[in-house]
């Protein structure tokens, strides 16, 4: 299969090349692999104006109608699944398997919404609580919020981007997206879908690869009624406090835990974990980067993971055979890399891996790393995981806690009431039990407290995003 040479951007529901500005490179090779149209702030401006105008009639459309566009999408991603999974390998490096298993979730997405467009329902509340609101009665409902600016990361450039995308056309918001510049074809290819539903006023839609310094319309504009961004914490804290009147919700960083509790199954977790921390490279905001093991079990189950580690087949993403593919940059590479030596440095033992050449990084595991170093403070973002051992529940809910972050935990046991426990305690967004805290599902709420972020998203709980409530109160005279 080979990408075309050149594509457009999206302004207004068009396809438009004014340039051919940004390069996109195959991330295994680090060659030029094909280019995009940069938006430059003068047309970022005009597809948010766009967006202003197409907003009466976004929030016109009828439920089947949106519906129909999100059943069209699920139709057309399936027919180009091969090309969507080959673009991804690509652009983004990630393994053809892992690539395909993306697409699956774009098109879960999608059809999650369609669904969903017909369902956003509204309540009647009695209003008679007392003597003075005798005869009343109040009703509501949901509307869009309007004009809606999203900004997507590297890591999953289609299914993050779908969970923006499929829940404002649900609830009938028109949107302008700037997509990764490292990734953006992705989100290009849904733009080209999208231009086949007539269906769509002018100005639904907007999909603007643009750099980072020229992007700020997309936060700062008051004409833009939500930001949804996901991406790293510095970024996002950063646009939330730029963002004015608008409502923001952020997607962010982790430094996910994983506890392995004595009376797991040790082969169970092994290979969850292995996926866990080790799928494409570790650059997901849930990979497992810290592993919490119960001292009974810990050489042991030390010893599986140490010896699985090593056997991990890494090169190029487009080979069936490969496991771990490149880092998104030698730089990301290289920063991670001097992460594990310091760490090493500072008294951690590292068990396998660590080595590292251009963006490839071997995939490392350590243990006794310091609770100072970068390595367990910050969010590792690539191929690494950590090990420690606890002797209570409560010592092992603790270290969890022990992060600025707070996205998902994992759980290996079989105790219902340290499940509980744990439910209760731990501050996360969510807790997944008998499995890795990198598991998703695409119609659940997720997203993150601490510095991991605000709201959530899952497409209902997207979709509540982006409208309002709208209150309507009967006297009956």
């Amino acid at each position: 299969m080979k990408l075309k040479d050149v594509y457009p951007l999206y302004l207004n529901n068009k396809a438009v090349q004014p340039n051919t500005d940004l390069a996109v490179t195959d991330k295994f090779t680090g060659e030029v692999a094909f280019r995009t149209a940069l938006a430059t702030p003068d047309v970022i401006d005009e597809a948010i104006a766009g967006a202003v105008r197409a907003a009466p009639a976004m929030a016109r459309l009828a439920s089947y109608e949106k519906r129909d566009v999100l059943d069209h999408c699920v139709s057309r991603f399936t027919e180009r699944k091969d090309e969507l999974a080959y673009a991804l390998c690509v652009e983004a490096g990630k393994p053809i398997a892992d690539s395909e298993g993306e697409v699956g979730r774009l098109i879960d997405t999608f059809r999650i919404a369609a669904e969903e467009a017909t369902r956003n329902y509204g309540e009647v509340q009695p209003l008679d609580i007392s003597p003075r609101a005798k005869g009343y009665m109040g009703m509501w409902k949901r509307v869009p919020i309007g004009p809606c600016s999203f900004i997507s990361p590297f890591n999953f450039p289609l299914n993050l981007a779908a969970h923006k995308i499929a829940p404002a056309i649900a609830v009938g918001c028109p949107f302008v997206m700037k997509p990764a510049s490292l990734t953006p074809l992705g989100a290009i290819i849904m733009g080209e879908v999208l231009a086949e539903c007539d269906v769509l006023p002018e100005g639904a839609f907007s999909i603007l690869p643009a750099s980072r310094d020229g992007a700020d319309l997309f936060t700062t504009d008051e004409r833009l009624k939500l930001l949804s961004f996901t991406g790293s914490p510095g970024v996002g804290w950063d646009l939330k406090a730029k963002a004015g009147k608008k409502k923001v919700v952020l997607e962010l960083g982790g430094n996910a835990a994983v506890v392995v509790d004595k009376d797991a199954d040790l082969d169970h977790a092994l290979a969850r974990i292995i996926f866990g921390g080790y799928y494409q490279s570790g650059q997901s905001c849930i990979h497992v980067q810290r592993v919490i093991i119960h001292e009974d079990i810990y050489d042991t189950f030390r010893d599986m993971l140490t010896a699985k580690v090593r056997t991990l087949v890494a090169g190029d993403p487009k080979n069936r055979d490969t496991f771990i593919g490149p880092m998104i940059s030698q730089k990301e590479a290289s920063r991670l890399k001097g992460w594990i030596d310091t760490a090493v440095a500072g008294g951690a033992r590292l068990l396998a891996g660590g080595g590292c050449e251009g963006a490839m990084l071997e995939a490392a595991l350590l243990e006794n790393v310091d609770r100072t170093s970068d390595l367990y403070v910050e969010e590792a973002f690539g191929p690494v995981v950590t090990l420690s051992k606890f002797r209570t529940w409560e010592e092992a809910l603790a270290e969890v806690n022990d992060s600025k972050f707070g996205l998902q935990a994992g759980l290996f046991t079989r105790d219902l009431h340290k499940v509980l426990d744990a439910w209760d305690e731990l501050e996360v967004g969510g807790v997944v039990v008998n499995d890795v805290s990198s598991y998703r599902v695409d119609n659940m709420p997720y997203g993150g407290v601490k510095d991991s972020g605000l709201g959530r998203e899952g497409v209902r709980f997207a979709m509540e995003d982006m409208t309002e409530i709208r209150n309507l109160v009967i006297r009956r005279a």
